[in-house]
């Protein structure tokens, strides 16, 4: 466990020493290319986010078919005690899942870890004995994780990577707060990205993310290595996560087809409002090119212009449809076919985090795009400006360009 010299400010410029040591046994998943050769060179190192009661991987989930396509290598790692003791809101950690398999592991609390992810990371870069990566050659590695993990990889960032040469880049993703560095301490209020780290950082943020309880998110300018990317029309999860990830497979243009669905994870969640099924899921696979490429070629990212805020800074500045205007531009919100947002489902603190979608009626559709071919020309032309900027993939443009074509939308449909 790691302890804080001094004090631990908003800019992140933290200084820790090492405290206790304590035994520990956990487990890391790893997805690799059947094909040696397709290995790019890069693994992908996911934190497991805990905050159901059990180890998810949202980002996984996010990015999978990116990464399958250009031959990256994952790794989920295990670092929390809830995701093998269970708790929170699922209570199913590993040892429930499967006593026989995970019942040996052991963990001597969170406190310890930010050090089991930096071990965990280790195995697999510098293997000794078991090579979970079975020879592949490691030259980079990037460090992800979403929402409670977003929050520890931050802390981990500003008080523990530069202690150890490991990552060579990270993607922070939908980040609310720093972690605690210990279960006796508080975390830092307001705390962002060290400025002075040679290693790359994206931060990407939805709408729900920028907009926390009617207040506005500490934002971070960009700099040398730091780039905030805030994505219009996206949610903290959304459908793609739960429902569409699953069976993508990465060629099938209907996942990019908008969908109106309140049942988030049936049958045991289903919210008020339809869910958000906007553009998060692309623009975080570009995320992920993007780290990767400016750890290989030192081209930096493009840097993002900001959702816009009112005068209060407490809801979002909205175009005639009702889509945030400002930050990271899709066909979604550009060429719309309906209301997305990060908010609309109420009180409901589980459901607020996927946000909502509100499909336009079949005239709005009409008056908007007389024909498909008009509809199918304003998408084409938002996707290749997005694939231009460096915020949509060009594999990711084609579906969504062969989705509108097939759509039905437009009057003469």
């Amino acid at each position: 466990s790691y302890d804080a010299v001094g004090e631990l400010s908003s800019e992140g410029l933290w200084e820790v020493e090492e405290a206790e040591t304590a035994d520990y046994k956990s487990r890391i998943v790893v997805y690799r290319p059947e094909d040696p050769a397709a290995f790019n060179g890069t693994v992908v190192v996911e934190w497991f986010n805990v905050s159901g009661g059990l180890d998810a991987a949202p980002d996984w989930m996010h990015t999978q078919t990116e990464l399958r396509r250009s031959g990256y290598a994952w790794v989920g790692v295990s670092a929390q005690i809830v995701g093998i003791e269970g708790g929170g809101a699922f209570d199913i950690g590993l040892k429930t899942v499967d006593p026989e398999r995970y019942g040996s592991l052991v963990h001597p609390g969170d406190d310890f870890s930010y050090d089991i992810f930096s071990q965990a990371a280790q195995s697999v870069r510098n293997p000794e004995g078991l090579d979970p990566l079975d020879g592949l050659s490691v030259e980079r590695m990037i460090g992800i994780g979403q929402s409670q993990s977003a929050g520890r990889l931050l802390t981990y960032v500003n008080a523990v990577h530069p202690t150890i040469d490991l990552f060579d880049g990270f993607i922070i993703h939908s980040l609310l707060s720093a972690s605690a560095l210990s279960e006796s301490s508080r975390p830092a209020s307001g705390a962002q990205v060290r400025s002075d780290l040679d290693e790359p950082v994206i931060i990407v943020q939805a709408e729900t993310d920028v907009l926390w309880g009617s207040r506005s998110v500490a934002r971070q300018e960009d700099s040398e290595n730091i780039r905030l990317w805030e994505i219009a029309g996206s949610a903290h999860s959304d459908l793609y996560t739960t429902l569409k990830s699953p069976s993508d497979k990465g060629a099938d243009p209907s996942v990019a087809a908008v969908t109106s669905n309140p049942e988030v994870r049936p049958p045991f969640i289903s919210c008020a409002a339809p869910a958000n099924d906007g553009p998060g899921h692309w623009v975080t696979k570009a995320a992920v090119s993007a780290v990767n490429e400016w750890i290989q070629t030192g081209e930096s990212a493009p840097s993002a212009d900001r959702l816009l805020l009112n005068s209060t800074g407490d809801a979002f500045v909205e175009d005639q449809f009702g889509n945030a205007r400002g930050g990271i531009r899709t066909p979604y919100v550009d060429v719309p076919v309906a209301r997305f947002s990060g908010f609309g489902q109420g009180d409901d603190a589980f459901c607020g985090l996927f946000g909502s979608t509100f499909l336009f009626e079949r005239e709005t559709l009409d008056e908007l795009y007389p024909t498909n071919a008009i509809y199918v020309e304003e998408v084409s032309a938002a996707a290749d400006e997005a694939v231009a900027g460096g915020f949509l993939l060009e594999a990711d443009a084609d579906l969504i360009k062969a989705q509108a074509a097939q759509s039905g939308i437009g009057a003469d449909s």
